[in-house]
Parts: C-alpha cells; structure tokens; sequence
C-alpha cells in the first residue's frame, strides 16, 4: 500500500453546517469538489473569512471569503443582508487581497492575483495556466457597479475624497483616477503602508530597500520625495498627525549576533515636520527588557486627537500598548498591564481611546478590549471563542470570530453581543481542545491543547507542532488560513480515533518575551525541541494513548522540529509527516563576530539541524512541499529525500508544481491533508500491538 491510496478518501465522523454558497457558485471547486462521503474535504471547503476592512464614515463592512478556493469579496451595510461583490466560481489559483474601502464606502479596490504576502516577487502560477495570470487591480466605482480591472499593481489606498487610489507596481507608485492610472514616482525598493495626508495632498509610505527602509513622502503632483531622517536601521510604522502637519515613526536595527546583543537599547520614536523635513528623537529605548523592537500583527503607531502616540512595547517583558506625550516626550505610561499579550489594537473613531484583542483571562483565547480616554477598561467580548483583528467603520466595531466549530467569519459588535456580517459556518461533530501544560526537562511550563478521541482502550496519537515560531494555537479555529486548516486536520485526526496534542512550544507568542525570546532556540541550540519530546513522553504516560504508536506532524517551522523528532527520537516518535520543514540550519554567521565565534555559531546551527541526526533516525516520514515555495526552499526537502535514500530509511513524498508556501491552490491542501491521513493510518494506525 502506498501514498496513492489517498483516493480512497477520508472517513471518520467529522460533519458540518455551513451556510448555502453562492448561487453563482454550483460548485465548490471544479476538480476538488468535496465528495458527500468525504467528510475532510467538506470541513476544508467551510467557508473561511479574512481581509476585514471598514469605510471610515460610514457603516459598511468588506471583507474576502474563500471557500473551497474560491475567493469572492462580500460587503454589509448597516441594517442589510451580506452580499457579495464578485461572483468567481471555481478556485482559480488567483488569490483575491488587499481590499480597500473608500471613506465614504461608495467604491471599493481589492487586488486578484500573485501573492500577498510577496506582492512585487516572482509571477505565482499555481494552477498551471499557460499563460501566466498577471496581478490586477481592481475597482467598483460605486455599490452594484460592476467590477473594473484598473491595470497591474497592489496595496490600493483612497485618498479621503475617494476620487483617486494609490498603488504599489514593483518599485513604482501609481495614481488612478478619472483620467487612468498614471505613475507618479519610481522608488527602485518595496513600497509598503502607504498613507494620504488629511488633506489628501501628499503620500506617506515606507520605502524598503532591504537592508534598511525609509519613511517617505510624495508629492503626486509634482513626483518630488522627501525621506524624514534617513538613517541606518528601519524606519516603519509612519503615522500623520490629526492636523497633518507633522510624521511619527519607528526606527530600530536588528541587534547584532552574539551576547553584545544583551547590552543596547535598538529602537525610538521620531517625529518630523512636513514641511521642513526635520526630524527629531522624541523617545528613545532604554536598555533591558524592551529593548528590541517587537510589534503586532497589525498596524503600530497612532497618533491620538489628545496629541499622544500609542505604540506597542514589552518594557513589562509582555507586549502591551503604552502611550507617550507626542509633544514633550517624557517616560511612556503603560495602556494595558497584566500578564498577558496585547494581540492587536487600533485607535477608535472618537481618536481617544483604544480597542484591543488579548488573551488577558485566557492564554489560549483571545477577546476585545476598549479602553477608554478616562483610562476605564470594558470587556467588549467573551466565551469559548475568540475574537481578533477589529476594525472600525462609521463608528460601528467589527472583527474576526472563531470557536472551536466555526472558522473565521465577520462580526458586528453592538450592544454587547455578536452578530454574524455574512456566513458563519460550523462543523457539526467536534472534539472541544482542552488546555493542557506540562513541564519540560528543563523547568519550562508548556501550553498545549488536547483533541481526545472518542472510545475507549489505547489510541494511537500524533503531535501537531506549528510554524513560524512566532505563532499561538488556540482552542479553537484560527484566524489564518493556514491554521485554521490544520485545526481542521487534527479534528479529523480526532474523529479517526487519534489523541491529537497541539503543542505552542518556546519561541511562539501569548505567553510574554521570555518565552518568545527563550534563550538557545533555532539555531543556537533548538531549545524549543525540548518542548516537544517532553509532549511526546507527557502523552506516552497518557492511560488512553498507546505510547508505540505516537506521530507527529507540521508544517515550515513545524516541519522542522517534526524532521527532528524523527532524526533524534525515532523511538519515541514512530511516523511524521513534514510539511516544507527546514532541515539544514546552516548559513553564514553574522561577520560582525570574531573568527571563533562564527565557528561557535557554525556548528550550533548543524547540531540544531535535523541532517546532524541523520543517522539515528529510523522513522517512516512523509514529505510535503511546493516547488515554488519563498519561504522555505524546495531544495530543503530534497536534501533531506537525498539522505534518507542513502540510508534506507523509508521515506514517501508529494511535491506540487508552481505552488507556494501557504498553498494556493484548495485542492492541494486537501490532496496532502488526504495522504497525511492515508500515510498516518498505515504507519500509525493499523500497526496495532
């Protein structure tokens, strides 16, 4: 038997209750559509929401639904039924990104095509069309109108009339308006987080250059720029003032390798005058914790109508909202302690007080905050979900939903209770995680969460280990795809009869700095991985686990600490399954060490390495990877298959042609996820004592 006999399909229990799709959209996907006895296809073709985004003056949410791979744009106006904008039928492999909303919510720009996460890199041709697919911008010009490409290019913004978008094509800005699109200026770096002066004469952005970035400003009439304090280092997060007349921003360096890096301060707060250009240090870090910059998954820098910058810091070794007088400067005042990680937070209408997503009460939930320009905090959210990424628009709060049956999907906030926008689908049958920890050997308290099978007796069990590093599993969907897929997996897993434990091991976030930045993890010694046997033999004691019969499996990061499982435990670990892991850390030392110290650093990183075990591993594996991958490079997987051929030690693999990390393509996902399952049972489940 072998990998082909994914085409049996998955069984199990797993059901589901989605809402209807759209009634342009017969089918889910054409190739892949998901089989009425196929419950694993089914759960992965719920409807998944992301992209949230609101018009400022007005009530009027937007917000990209990917079902099944198809991706459609949906919008919600106050008081009225989710409707959607495009009607795309089958998944295409053109991913739809970038939406953006004029203030008014009269006209709306999203960009379908390449990728988001490397929108000026290399053409993404995952679905193999003979023609490449190119990047489009597009526009409609008013509700109900119908959709126009507006020419290549990503990052669209309003100006604050809406008569006119800015956009990013490779190293270019662009403006579009009644007359077209035109370019206005050529930066040679990536454009990134492009603002309109209140006024809307002028363009704030930070241009990237790679080793350094500047925060800039463009003229579109004239095409003049104008950089506010170049300096070596990053300058990011660029933010006007409520009159415009002045910029804020953040400047850091990357600390350097080596335990010099303990002894600096990294990063400050600027401030420069439109006009003049001058730019001055309001804030700057001081030595210890919080001395390297760290930010959120959204935006960092507000500048508040009470003259105060809000910006994230871990002074409290948590990363929580501080705010700073933005005109005298002074010591910042801490918005929100506590034990806890402030996730996100956004400045709310009234430019005063703040909303945030935390997990303040539970470290494997997150819920909404708001705190208030008298200093008073209200929990806006709670329950067994979770709550993140909210956005604002015409004074009405929204954000992302997720439970431990309902995948991402938009949500209206009012009067103390949650409201779906649009589809809020659910799985029908569910294993509900529960919070587990344990200690590894060395003293560190671990967060995991358990999916327990059904029945009774020993089962067979699998270790599910994230990517990143920095991410946090949660007890429930996540908010990104690429989790909320693999929650999808381990509840199949669970629903086959597999104990499943989600592991949120050292260097992720949700459980302070000290965690995140734990000491000799990656290639200074893989301390993580402590993280992972100790949940490999926390299960093994299990009275409901059959500790011959324990896998794992992940994904980048994941795939990584899953090769060295296998190369170093075999014994432990009986079978994986690695999603594009990395398998040799080695890479060139900082040269800012001395001669020694790089060799130091050289030979952690081979020891940290799954390659440097090779030779104990005895463990069946199944690799994973798409060949266009520009996170981890395919040429990863197939060292690793080369050394395993050489050594006999059984391997299978599944490769995808012109994909990429986070796969684009639906099908493929369900294609690895179908032979995750097939591989797991012969290796796993079938091999009872």
């Amino acid at each position: 038997m072998g990998l082909h006999n994914w085409l049996r399909g998955a069984i199990g229990a797993l059901g589901l209750i989605a809402a209807a799709p759209l009634a342009a959209q017969p089918a889910a996907a054409q190739a892949s559509a998901p089989r009425a006895s196929d419950p694993l296809a089914e759960a992965l073709a719920l409807p998944f929401a992301n992209g949230l985004t609101g018009a400022k003056d007005r009530e009027r949410f937007a917000w990209v639904v990917n079902q099944a791979g198809v991706r459609n744009l949906w919008v919600a106006d106050a008081g009225k039924p989710a409707e959607p904008v495009t009607r795309y039928r089958s998944d295409d492999g053109h991913p739809l990104y970038h939406v953006a909303i004029s203030d008014d919510g009269q006209r709306l720009a999203w960009v379908k095509g390449g990728d988001d996460e490397f929108p000026d890199g290399a053409p993404l041709n995952a679905a193999a069309e003979a023609v490449v697919p190119k990047q489009q911008l597009w526009l409609q010009a008013q509700p109900g109108a119908d959709p126009v490409a507006i020419g290549e290019g990503h990052s669209p913004t309003f100006s604050p009339d809406g008569a006119r978008i800015a956009f990013v094509r490779r190293g270019e800005i662009w403006l579009h308006d009644a007359s077209g699109a035109r370019r206005v200026s050529v930066i040679g770096g990536t454009a990134s987080d492009l603002h309109w002066s209140p006024d809307g004469t002028n363009l704030l952005f930070v241009d990237n250059q790679g080793d350094h970035a500047f925060v800039t400003l463009l003229d579109p009439a004239s095409g003049a720029l104008k950089r506010f304090g170049p300096a070596l280092g990053y300058s990011v997060e660029p933010t006007f003032s409520p009159d415009g007349r002045q910029v804020a921003f953040i400047q850091y360096l990357d600390p350097p390798g080596g335990p010099g890096a303990e002894g600096g301060a990294y990063w400050s707060l600027r401030i420069a005058e439109v006009a003049s250009g001058a730019t001055r240090t309001l804030w700057r870090a001081p030595t210890g914790m919080g001395r390297r910059y760290a930010g959120t998954r959204m935006r960092n820098l507000y500048w508040t109508r009470d003259d105060r910058l809000i910006f994230p810091w871990e002074r409290s070794g948590w990363l929580h909202a501080y705010a700073i007088d933005a005109g005298k400067g002074g010591e910042p005042r801490e918005l929100t302690p506590g034990a806890f990680e402030v996730e996100t937070f956004i400045l709310a209408p009234d430019g005063r007080s703040l909303v945030f997503a935390a997990n303040r009460d539970e470290a494997d939930r997150r819920h909404l905050w708001q705190l208030g320009a008298d200093g008073k905090l209200v929990r806006l959210t709670g329950g067994t979900g979770s709550e993140s990424l909210p956005v604002f628009a015409g004074g009405q709060l929204a954000a992302i939903a997720t439970s431990a049956s309902q995948p991402a999907h938009p949500v209206r906030l009012s009067g103390g209770r949650l409201t779906p926008l649009g589809q809020a689908p659910a799985l029908r049958r569910f294993v509900e995680p529960q919070p587990v920890t344990y200690t590894a050997e060395d003293g560190v308290t671990v967060h995991a969460q358990l999916f327990r099978a059904s029945g009774s007796g020993r089962h067979p069990a699998v270790i599910f280990v994230h990517g990143g590093p920095r991410r946090q599993m949660l007890l429930g969907f996540h908010p990104y795809v690429y989790y909320s897929n693999a929650y999808i997996l381990n509840q199949h897993l669970a629903a086959q009869g597999y104990d499943v434990l989600s592991i949120n091991y050292r260097s992720g976030t949700g459980y302070g700095r000290d965690f995140r930045d734990a000491p000799e993890t990656g290639r200074d010694g893989a301390s993580e991985y402590r993280d992972v046997v100790a949940g490999g033999r926390w299960l093994a004691a299990q009275a409901h686990v059959d500790p011959a019969r324990i896998g794992i499996w992940g994904g980048s990061w994941g795939g990584y600490l899953t090769a060295l499982a296998l190369a170093r435990d075999s014994a432990l670990f009986a079978a994986g399954v690695d999603f594009h892991g990395v398998h040799s850390l080695l890479r060139s030392p900082s040269n800012s060490q001395s001669l020694e110290a790089q060799d130091k650093a050289r030979r952690l990183q081979w020891d940290a390495s799954p390659i440097a075990s090779i030779d104990r591993w005895r463990s069946p594996v199944l690799l994973i990877h798409g060949d266009d991958d520009k996170n981890v490079d395919f040429a990863q997987s197939t060292l690793l298959a080369r050394e395993l051929a050489a050594r006999g030690i059984p391997y299978e693999d599944l490769a995808f042609p012109g994909d990429r990390h986070d796969f684009i393509v639906w099908g493929n996902w369900l294609t690895s996820y179908r032979a995750t399952v097939d591989f797991l049972n012969r290796n796993l489940k079938d091999k009872r004592p």
